[in-house]
């Protein structure tokens, strides 16, 4: 029970740096849900029940534009496929004789944030320093969710219009920084834009969906690089 206690303690500690970033973010999140017409209620449940940043802004997206349960499944799974690839790593660092329980509990919280915190833990994972992560940071998530709801109707449209630039923002924040210096990732990051652009402006593609236009920008673009750049797997000498 001690360690139990004591590897929880020490997640909470970990996740508060999490917990701070995830309220700026979800804050914009909140703000956006506001405008896309979901209540306090719906936009904070959605933020407790899914933590994922990047599937969330793409399900207002689809919201807005009244897109179909299966466009929307679709760009979910595709979206949050890498969660799959975190749970499956992650599962190496775990014991072998943890319950099915804890495994379910702790893929439940698995983010990109807390997966690069608990992969660089030394040693094996213990589920309550999870537990902990997951205890510090998701309030941080869904507490700026609710706030971001509130400023959204109380704060003036322009305020409200200006701070949803944050969104754009953080997308920038999440590709420059591995794109410096790596010119295979902003040759596709470029090559990215320019197919989407194409998208938007053939009248043929312009037709598609929004929901499934991010479907098949992924897809394509995905495999693209796959395809051309794929990573070398360099076996790991114990």
């Amino acid at each position: 029970m001690n360690t139990n206690i004591s590897n929880w303690k020490k997640g909470v500690r970990d996740g508060i740096p999490i917990c701070l970033g995830y309220f700026a973010v979800s804050f914009t999140f909140g703000i956006m849900a506001k405008n896309a017409g979901l209540t306090p209620f719906q936009a904070v449940l959605m933020s407790a029940t899914n933590i994922t940043s990047a599937g969330q802004f793409a399900a207002l997206g689809l919201i807005g534009a009244s897109s179909t349960y299966i466009e929307m499944a679709f760009t979910q799974l595709v979206i949050n496929l890498r969660y799959c690839l975190m749970s499956c790593s992650l599962s190496q660092k775990i014991n072998a004789s943890t319950d099915f329980s804890h495994r379910f509990l702790v893929a439940f919280g698995i983010t990109d944030e807390i997966f690069g915190v608990s992969v660089c833990k030394e040693g094996k994972l213990h589920p309550f320093y999870n537990y902990g992560l997951m205890t510090s940071s998701i309030p941080g998530w869904t507490l700026g969710t609710f706030c971001g709801v509130l400023s959204g109707s109380l704060l003036p449209e322009r305020i409200v219009s200006a701070l949803s630039i944050a969104l754009y923002a953080m997308f920038i924040a999440v590709i420059i920084p591995p794109a410096k210096g790596n010119k295979i990732l902003s040759g596709i990051i470029l090559l990215s834009m320019l197919v989407s652009f194409l998208f938007a402006k053939i009248s043929v593609l312009s037709e598609i969906s929004s929901g499934f236009k991010i479907i098949l920008l992924t897809l394509l673009i995905a495999g693209i690089a796959a395809r051309l750049f794929p990573i070398q797997e360099v076996a790991n000498e114990q």
